[in-house]
């Protein structure tokens, strides 16, 4: 059922503070969280240069990096104490505090209202809420960087009982607990944000919108909002069961008979393994809370600028929803090494196959849509076309991991971390990049710079092969994850001069992201006008002025005839319909289904 609302979101007075601050409008609020993602995106960009700066030149003298920590290097070097500190902070910043949120917050926020015909989202407030616990996760999070032992350093996964115990690492004291703060209220967050998301496509769609008439791109993002609200709870459990370890004495996570420098640890009974069974619980699906969207973005762009029906529409949809079930059954293929009995390995090596089918069927669908297309190469279309290459390359790396008997070997080792930077990292970025291009239209009125949007492709697809395929051959060398320097062991030592190589493609990877900062404050600023529809797209949002006014729609609401993928239809004036335009019984011989607007 679809509901719509009575009353007209007239255009009304508002101060800067309420207008552009602390705003319930879901655009002002879907920027908000874009803009400080990608601050947030440079933090851990830079921390990523520090790590490759250590492995590439462990032996150099880094004058500007001991001024700005001084506490984290010494005669110029960096100390094995803060490298550790460095690489939990990144993953961290990176998975939750950019790629999450910039994703779902950002897209999710700004799109799903406007593609589905709402005025705005269910719960105006709760989504004001939800960005206003983001950025004082974020001060606590980096002030972790002056306390007393410096930053967490138990890595993003926070492995106990370095992250349990407060005298493990120097990492382990103040740090620790503040990533524990912080997490527990960016989850808080998202809650408020998934439950927005799903009540307000449940609810506030359009007249004659209904769910098979929704884009990917919504659809995606409504599946990301179930994947969360069934997960995050289960981390932020976790969270607060490890803060009680940590300063009331409980013994959730923490096993009796343990020694730490020299010194007899009073609690028992916990038990390490707990913490990592309700970590990868969120773990996993949250592998998908960032791959989704992304898929939903490619597929809206790849089927605009490849002039086509998206191909398989219901298939997608199904594909897309086959993966947010799988999801859930998969979280113990990081838990190989663990201990696991062989036939529960054996249960999440199937599993792990399994959701590698409707991951296949999408990749599949995508080629299809692209076959024989006349493609209009923008920027947007690079970066989607992009993501599907990264998305393969990461996904067949996935295949050997799913296996017990190769991760067993693989697990620790650089193998991994190439994995997932292409299928989760890089692949989830350049879903970011896409999606920013194609979006910024509509989001800010103006068109960004083509010419520089694909010089910022072209050398982002390039560095990134560059940077993260060595490291297959790097982890399968037996190159260990988090290690501090090469020169310390004599069979790494070889690997000196791809550490170099791949350090260097590293930096020139973060430098070319400055063209893409350049291309979008200046283009936000002086940008070309843009007109409502400049890709000629079909989806609701692209039929209301860009930007949208408060309300989105002025007195009358959009009503919905077609789906959103009726693009070249045969004997059509154009080569887009959009959903807005009334669907007739036959065009020039081509049939229509008058129940869902697709041709038959």
């Amino acid at each position: 059922m679809t509901v719509t609302h009575d009353h007209t979101h007239a255009e009304h007075r508002q101060s800067f503070i309420t207008r552009w601050i602390f705003s319930q409008d879901h655009k002002v609020i879907g920027i908000q969280y874009l803009m400080t993602s990608l601050l947030m995106a440079a933090i851990g960009g830079f921390l990523s240069m520090l790590i490759r700066m250590q492995l590439g030149f462990p032996t150099w003298n880094f004058y500007w990096a001991q001024w700005l920590f001084p506490g984290g290097f010494a005669d110029f070097k960096m100390k094995p104490d803060f490298y550790p500190a460095v690489v939990t902070m990144h993953g961290t910043i990176m998975v939750f505090f950019v790629l999450t949120t910039a994703l779902s917050g950002g897209f999710g926020n700004f799109l799903i209202p406007l593609t589905i015909g709402a005025r705005d989202m269910a719960f105006p407030f709760l989504n004001m809420m939800s960005y206003w616990l983001y950025p004082p996760a974020i001060v606590i999070l980096l002030i972790s960087f002056l306390v007393t032992g410096g930053a967490a350093a138990a890595g993003w996964t926070a492995y106990p009982p370095l992250s349990a115990l407060r005298n493990a690492v120097p990492g382990s004291l103040w740090g620790q607990t503040l990533w524990l703060v912080s997490l527990a209220l960016l989850i808080v967050g998202f809650l408020f944000g998934s439950l927005n998301y799903i009540t307000t496509v449940f609810n506030l769609r359009a007249r004659g919108m209904t769910m098979s008439r929704l884009p990917l791109v919504t659809w995606a993002q409504f599946l990301t909002a179930i994947l969360m609200l069934l997960s995050f709870p289960v981390l932020f459990a976790a969270v607060i069961m490890l803060l009680f370890d940590r300063h009331l004495g409980t013994s959730f996570f923490i096993p009796s008979g343990l020694v730490v420098g020299s010194q007899l640890v009073t609690h028992q009974g916990g038990n390490p393994i707990l913490w990592q069974h309700l970590f990868w619980f969120l773990g996993h699906p949250e592998v998908y809370v960032l791959i989704l969207p992304p898929m939903g973005i490619v597929s809206e762009i790849l089927s605009n600028n490849s002039r086509k029906p998206i191909f398989g529409y219901t298939f997608m949809v199904g594909s897309l929803s086959a993966i947010t079930f799988l999801s859930f059954l998969v979280w113990g293929h990081h838990m190989f090494t663990s201990g696991m009995h062989p036939l529960v390995g054996t249960a999440f090596m199937v599993t792990t196959l399994l959701i590698a089918v409707p991951s296949a069927i999408k990749v599949f669908n995508w080629l299809a849509t692209l076959w024989r297309a006349q493609i209009r190469f923008t920027s947007a279309m690079l970066f989607a076309i992009g993501f599907v290459s990264l998305f393969v390359t990461g996904g067949l790396t996935g295949v050997f991991l799913a296996s017990p008997a190769v991760d067993i070997y693989f697990q620790d080792t650089f193998f991994v971390v190439a994995h997932f930077h292409f299928v989760m990292a890089s692949a989830a970025l350049f879903g970011l990049f896409a999606g920013t291009y194609h979006w910024f239209p509509k989001m800010f009125g103006r068109m960004m710079n083509e010419r520089l949007g694909k010089i910022h492709f072209w050398l982002t697809f390039v560095g990134i092969y560059a940077t993260f395929y060595p490291m297959h051959f790097a982890g399968t060398a037996g190159m260990m994850r988090r290690i501090f320097s090469t020169t310390q062991y004599e069979f790494l030592r070889g690997l000196a001069g791809m550490n170099m190589f791949i350090s260097v493609a590293a930096f020139g990877l973060g430098i070319a992201q400055l063209i893409f900062a350049y291309n979008f404050i200046n283009s936000w600023i002086r940008g070309p006008k843009a007109d409502r529809n400049p890709w000629k797209s079909n989806t609701l949002e692209w039929q209301t002025e860009s930007p949208p006014p408060h309300g989105n729609w002025g007195a009358h609401e959009p009503t919905v005839h077609r789906w959103p993928y009726d693009y070249s239809v045969p004997g059509a004036t154009d080569d887009f319909i959009p959903q807005t335009v009334p669907a007739v019984p036959a065009v020039s011989g081509a049939a229509v289904d008058e129940s869902d607007g697709k041709p038959t």
